[in-house]
């Protein structure tokens, strides 16, 4: 499906302002939709005049739908649908005519025009199923109103509001708890969800005939300046959106000056109980944290033993056992690392690059001679899991090439390359590992190999990430190492 920024810039003449004006309705218009009981359809003038094109349909969630399918991309020629012409024409609200008949479903269709500055730029279709029609409650007779205000404000150009962005994903919607004020600040209605989030504010009354903005300052546990802001707001002389915190309960509001001939004749306040939802939201914050002290106290002590294993090597006599104390402390610091970067992050994934960059700082402080160590490529986001051993490998690996590949007093090159996606298959990552050292020696397998660093490289490659491992020699000279791993799409 076409999306409408596509089908606004092929079929129109309207310019980036107006598909913005455009965008910013469609972001409002499922608050229309549910109160009117009915699909939503804007149609668009084609830059020739002699067609409207579908940019963007809306279904109620407070009803049954007039549309089964997809209407966005059809294209209209003009005459076809009178009442849309009327409306583009006029510039005005087009309600006349009998209902239309769609698989044996009648539906009720109206037309209002859609203004930016003083120019029509569409027309949105109001279909309304009427096979389940019967006599309105109060608040089906109240949503009816509200809607009628704001398809008043959409054809004079007034909402949606330009200066306020809304996320409909998490603002409250009609269904959640709709109030009525009148211009005063009067509750006229109040539908059972909105008086069920009053009462968990703490609210024992009914809130038809209070001053809403009022009640609800007395209701919120502040004192002062804030409560005249706070009784303005919850009273809706402005869109704003709020959250008042009472009585153990959180209810999120949203208010929506009602002009609909230009003067202010009351406001819709939509409200949410996520008392719930927040005390979640608590809880991962919480949990985060003490995810990432974890990781910071993992962290230091993981240095606690590197720094007491530095110190036996300084204190043993043995050669070869001082090198397989310093050898340690490289594998306890590739560790300490990952920990450190899990500790500043909010989830536990980490950008590998950085670690692998420090990994090579480390490891290159061992070098025999004038040996230059570099990366290229990038490893990108590794989950933990992944990127634990994988540091551990890479220290390995890089080890070995420093030590065995040089010789005292040689210059040379290490480089580490990483590559996702692109030249490998999609949710792997291939590092080669290159030297320009003195190659292997005679019939050396990588797979039998006794070094106990090859030996943990072949453990955590193959048992613990799943992937493979080859040592080569290089294309020109020296050694090729190549990790064919398993890593998920990065985010």
């Amino acid at each position: 499906m076409p999306s409408m920024n596509e089908l606004v810039r092929q079929h129109t003449a309207l310019g980036d302002t107006d598909l913005e004006w455009l965008h910013l309705l469609v972001s409002e218009w499922q608050l229309l939709s549910d109160l009117s009981f009915a699909d939503l359809v804007l149609w668009v003038p084609t830059s020739d005049g002699t067609r409207y094109v579908s940019v963007a349909q809306m279904r109620p969630n407070t009803g049954p739908t007039s549309y089964q399918d997809d209407m966005v991309g059809h294209l209209v020629p003009r005459g076809r649908r009178p009442m849309l012409d009327a409306a583009l024409d006029e510039g005005r609200i087009v309600r006349e005519g009998d209902p239309e008949w769609r698989e044996e479903v009648p539906v009720r269709v109206e037309s209002i025009p859609v203004r930016r500055e003083g120019r029509v730029l569409g027309v949105i279709a109001r279909n309304t199923n009427l096979l389940t029609v019967r006599t309105p409650s109060r608040l089906e007779l109240t949503y009816l109103q509200s809607a009628s205000d704001l398809a008043q404000m959409i054809a004079a150009g007034s909402f949606p509001f330009p200066d306020q962005q809304v996320d409909m994903d998490a603002s409250p919607r009609a269904g959640d708890g709709l109030i009525r004020v009148d211009a005063d600040g009067i509750v006229q209605y109040a539908s059972p969800n909105a008086l069920s989030a009053y009462h968990r504010l703490g609210l024992a009354a009914d809130l038809v005939g209070q001053h809403l903005g009022r009640t609800t300052a007395e209701l919120a546990p502040t004192r002062g300046p804030v409560d005249e802001a706070l009784a303005k707001a919850a009273s809706g002389y402005a869109p704003r959106e709020f959250e008042i915190e009472a009585n153990d309960g959180v209810i999120q509001f949203r208010s929506i000056p009602l002009k609909p001939k230009g003067t202010r004749i009351g406001s819709l306040v939509l409200c949410r109980d996520v008392t719930e939802l927040r005390r979640r939201e608590r809880e991962l914050i919480t949990k985060d944290a003490t995810i990432r002290e974890i990781h910071h106290r993992v962290k230091n002590n993981l240095q606690t033993v590197a720094a007491l294993l530095r110190l036996q090597a300084r204190r043993i006599g043995s050669e070869r056992g001082r090198e397989a104390l310093e050898e340690a402390v490289r594998r306890v610091g590739s560790i300490a690392i990952v920990h450190e970067t899990l500790s500043q992050n909010l989830d536990e994934r980490v950008e590998f690059d950085d670690i692998a960059d420090r990994v090579l700082a480390m490891v290159a402080e061992i070098s025999p001679g004038k040996v230059t160590a570099r990366r290229s490529g990038r490893f990108g986001w590794l989950d933990a899991e992944v990127a634990t051993p994988l540091s551990m490998v890479l220290t390995e690996v890089l080890q070995n090439a420093l030590e065995h590949g040089f010789r005292e007093g040689d210059t040379g090159t290490v480089e580490v390359s990483a590559v996702r996606g692109g030249t490998t298959k999609e949710g792997r990552l291939l590092v080669t590992v290159e030297d320009d050292g003195v190659g292997l020696p005679e019939g050396f397998d990588p797979q039998t190999a006794g070094n106990l660093g090859l030996q943990i490289v072949r453990t955590l490659v193959e048992g613990e990430l799943g992937g493979t491992f080859d040592m080569v020699p290089a294309p020109e000279r020296g050694t090729q190492v190549v990790l064919d791993i398993p890593a998920r799409p990065q985010k």
